[in-house]
């Protein structure tokens, strides 16, 4: 095939012509009042059978074949008499299994999804969809894609559902469990106040604890002071708020910030307990996974992590101490204030920082994350509300988005961007040999 249109079925539905609903509603009227037999010389009723049961397929252009090759852009209409109807391969369509990274997504109807993972390089991706329908599934498989092609990766996991994503269902590990690190906040995960560094902890209270600025000056002061002493330790800093002399309200706000930070057990002086970010470095430049496990975390918890965490990674990678980081975030709108959507999508994408969204409540992400998303993966979504958030600005019309997904069984998934060339797609996300996690707990297990 040299030159075609690509059209795509988003519905099927009975033919509607002229006269058949007449005659649907005559037969249910007459066939219980009518006595008698059929009488049919020309076998009439046999034709009007077929133009009852008769469907259309629904279709939307998609793109054109020009020299045997798909593109997205079209400005020609075949024949209506002429044209020949045939299915096309999506393996020619939209796969990359030629590219150097290629990874299997899953099945279509018809072929195997294989696409490039460096098309998640330098890109902004949202997964969304109803509870319970394989989004978290679908970005482990993104995940394990790019550990195996040596991507380093930061997942910040809500409900404890990748912890064990480098043990298989047999319990035993992975070819890539060593490039796994699971992270639990006051546990695993504790800090140093040098590791840390003032800008980060003075970002943390900020925009965590709403410190108000003059309060964060005199906070500078104090720091700067322990620091050229040589004793920049937590009982010497919490001595030190309480000494300095300033005005009662100002150290007031400060002591009560520093206090939450206390209580909350994120920080040590013990050098063998705290998070070692020269080593983090080092294993995120050789492509590896840290997961940041927030199940059970307080909601104050959860914001300081990742501002923390956020903060931090903003002053390697200005630094070009880190090469790139691929950001996972599930239930963002929880622990990330609304200010940093803005900065994650435009500054931190420039600095190295490549997001994907995970929610089940695609109106809580802003309008302007979706319109500037490179991919998005929607599951099953019913909600009218939802449907209107994201059909105002992904790369498919309305009406093709909502037949298709209001529709669409679990773990399969609707893919459009540039990860399948433009092309809408869909398909059932392959099952993985992983501990998954994060299924719903059931009472009765029959």
């Amino acid at each position: 095939m040299k030159k075609g249109l690509i059209v795509q079925v988003i519905d099927i539905q009975f033919a509607n012509l002229p006269g058949i609903l007449e005659d649907i509603l005559r037969d249910v009227m007459t066939e219980d009042t009518i006595q008698g037999c059929d009488y049919d010389p020309f076998n009439i009723s046999s034709q009007i059978a077929v133009l009852k049961d008769t469907k259309i397929l629904i279709c939307k252009i998609r793109g054109a074949i020009e020299d045997g090759k798909a593109k997205t852009e079209t400005s020609w209409l075949p024949s209506r008499t002429n044209s020949r109807i045939v299915p096309y391969s999506i393996e020619k369509l939209a796969s990359t299994r030629n590219g150097k990274r290629p990874v299997t997504l899953g099945r279509t109807r018809s072929d195997h999804l294989t696409v490039d993972v460096k098309m998640l390089d330098g890109k902004l991706n949202i997964i969304t969809g109803k509870k319970g329908v394989g989004k978290s599934h679908l970005s482990k498989l993104l995940i394990l894609s790019l550990i195996q092609n040596g991507a380093p990766c930061l997942v910040i996991d809500v409900n404890g559902e990748y912890v064990n994503i480098g043990r298989t269902k047999n319990d035993e590990p992975t070819a890539y469990a060593d490039k796994i690190t699971v992270l639990k906040p006051g546990q695993s995960l504790k800090f140093g106040l040098s590791g840390v560094g003032l800008k980060t902890f003075l970002n943390t209270m900020i925009y965590a604890l709403d410190l108000p600025r003059t309060s964060s000056k005199v906070f500078s002061r104090i720091w700067n002071e322990l620091e050229r002493s040589g004793n920049l330790k937590l009982d010497s800093l919490n001595d030190a708020i309480r000494r300095f002399s300033c005005h009662e309200s100002v150290r007031e706000a400060i002591y009560s910030r520093f206090n939450t930070l206390m209580d909350l057990e994120l920080f040590t002086d013990d050098i063998s307990e705290r998070f070692d970010f020269s080593l983090f470095e080092k294993k995120m430049n050789e492509g590896h996974a840290f997961i940041i496990n927030m199940k059970d975390e307080h909601a104050i918890s959860r914001r300081l992590v990742v501002e923390l965490f956020i903060s931090k990674l903003t002053e390697q990678l200005s630094e070009m101490r880190l090469k790139a980081v691929f950001l996972f975030a599930e239930e963002a709108h929880f622990y990330l204030r609304e200010t940093y959507w803005e900065d994650i999508i435009t500054r931190m994408r420039h600095l190295g920082v490549f997001t994907t969204f995970i929610t089940n409540q695609p109106d809580t992400v802003q309008e302007s994350v979706y319109r500037q998303a490179d991919n998005i993966f929607m599951f099953n979504i019913t909600n009218e509300h939802d449907l209107d958030a994201i059909s105002k600005v992904a790369k498919i019309d309305a009406e093709s988005l909502r037949s298709i997904v209001k529709d669409l069984p679990a773990h399969n998934c609707l893919i459009v961007g540039d990860i399948v060339r433009d092309f809408p797609i869909v398909v059932n996300v392959k099952p993985l040999d992983i501990q998954t996690m994060g299924q719903t707990r059931h009472f009765f297990q029959d």
